[in-house]
């Protein structure tokens, strides 16, 4: 409890949020576990660890997995001594991580989740209607024209400004993506990297005078929204439950597992932009049974399939996700067609883009 308790210290002064979360504490199945093995991790995973198949795969591999969860961008300002592994949802916190621990590269990338933008079929119908998206036929699925949505949120268009949008009484007001805070949160953060690119001529933000041009826009992509949530769960929980703003940014993993639990989606779309940023969950080894967990996790058959389920797309077979998900293709671009990945800038860089982002000078 004195560990649980330093680090939601740590992290409520660096502004994160920190939740514990024990995997399979609530199931009592531990089955052949003989390592306790304890990390910190994003807080989208926390549901997969915590999933009674996933401990019990775990346990068959001997394994008992203990896991508290923080902010991606704020695992760095904690004191991980007497971890195992640090499990951030990208690679850019992971090196940083890696760098501070001295962790032996290569760091075990077990899956990863592109970032859409997930909308009231409403709001997609007007975006699409503005030629700012297109739909794909069923109109649960379609593209974010970035370049286009980019310069009408420079413009500070409202949806009133939008044709066909007086026919909806809730789309009104400005014109925004609802993102978390980048300077804690790895979705916000990757957003800002996804942007700044298109807003940087398509090259990725690599100097102060990159970041400069850039900083105006990102600045007022952020400042719109006034008060962002801490974590995509959360905005994600608030988008589904009908509140909130109609256009919000997540990961494609949890949609996927919405969709897996067969849970109401007939007013959802989701709107894949043509330039995105994935996320790549990246295992951080703190200790060698941290890198043999990470190993386990990237190649065992049966955690993979265990991914796939939570909505993650496992590295380096993309049949493995297309054939698992091919009941619910009307709503995922299973292959990412037309989809640009952009390049993330280094954490260094993307630090000083959230900051000013943040109205920092």
């Amino acid at each position: 409890m004195r560990r649980i308790a330093g680090i939601v210290l740590a992290v409520l002064l660096i502004g994160g949020v920190v939740v514990a979360v024990v995997a399979g504490r609530e199931h009592g199945d531990q089955g052949t576990a003989t390592k306790t093995v304890r990390g910190v991790i994003g807080s989208e995973k926390a549901e997969f660890f915590a999933d009674p198949d996933v401990v019990k795969a775990l346990a068959a591999k001997g394994y008992t997995v203990r896991t508290e969860t923080s902010g991606s961008w704020a695992m760095e300002g904690l004191d991980l001594k007497g971890y195992d592994f640090a499990f951030p949802s990208s690679q850019a916190p992971a090196d940083e991580l890696a760098v501070k621990y001295k962790a032996r590269q290569p760091l075990p990338r077990p899956f990863y989740s592109p970032l859409v933008v997930v909308a009231h079929r409403n709001a997609a119908e007007v975006l699409a209607g503005n030629g700012l998206a297109t739909l794909e036929k069923g109109r649960h699925r379609g593209t974010l024209k970035m370049a286009a949505y980019l310069h009408a949120a420079d413009a500070d268009r409202t949806w009133q400004q939008l044709k066909g949008a007086d026919k909806y009484g809730e789309l009104t007001g400005t014109l925004y993506i609802a993102t978390t805070d980048p300077e804690s949160s790895n979705s916000g953060a990757l957003y800002l990297a996804a942007t700044s690119y298109v807003e940087n001529g398509g090259r990725v933000v690599a100097s102060d005078a990159d970041i400069a041009r850039t900083a105006p826009l990102m600045r007022k992509l952020v400042s719109v929204q006034g008060a962002q949530q801490p974590s995509s769960d959360a905005a994600f929980r608030d988008f589904v439950s009908g509140a909130g703003n109609p256009l919000v940014l997540v990961y494609e993993s949890q949609v996927a597992s919405l969709l897996g639990d067969a849970q109401g989606t007939d007013d959802l779309t989701v709107l894949y932009p043509d330039t995105t940023a994935n996320s790549d969950h990246t295992v951080v080894p703190l200790t060698e049974e941290g890198r043999a967990l990470g190993e386990l996790l990237s190649d065992d058959p049966v955690l993979r399939k265990l991914a796939v389920r939570h909505g993650f797309r496992p590295q380096g077979d993309t049949a493995e996700f297309v054939a698992a998900t091919a009941a619910h293709a009307a709503y995922l671009n299973q292959r990412l067609t037309g989809v640009r990945q952009a390049p993330v800038p280094t954490s260094k860089v993307l630090r000083e883009m959230a900051r000013r982002a943040r109205g920092q000078s």
